[in-house]
């Protein structure tokens, strides 16, 4: 007699969605999501299930960049017209803003 039955569940869910609305409803679905994620990996933590993450990976030290002289111009034209182009598009778009 007090079991939980079909027109029960939709009360709630009506009840749910007038409260709530359906625009917050996938929101708060998705942050649900999250918060169980976090819980489940949190509860592996303290039952030792979770193996130490820093025993499973490996430690490679990358090889040392060597540049010629010509690869250190080209980077340093390169970085010469980025800060070029960066200085027109802040005078393109002072007026802009000044117009507004």
């Amino acid at each position: 007699m007090n079991a939980l039955q079909p027109w029960h569940i939709i009360i709630l869910v009506l009840v749910v969605v007038l409260l709530f609305g359906a625009k917050r409803l996938p929101d708060a679905a998705r942050s649900i999501g999250k918060s169980m994620k976090i819980f489940k990996a949190e509860t592996k933590d303290l039952t030792g299930e979770h193996k130490d993450e820093t025993e499973q990976v490996e430690t490679r030290q990358l090889p040392q960049a060597t540049t010629t002289p010509a690869q250190d111009q080209q980077v340093a034209d390169l970085q010469r017209q980025l800060d070029e182009l960066k200085k027109q598009q802040a005078a393109t778009e002072q007026p802009q803003k000044n117009a507004s």
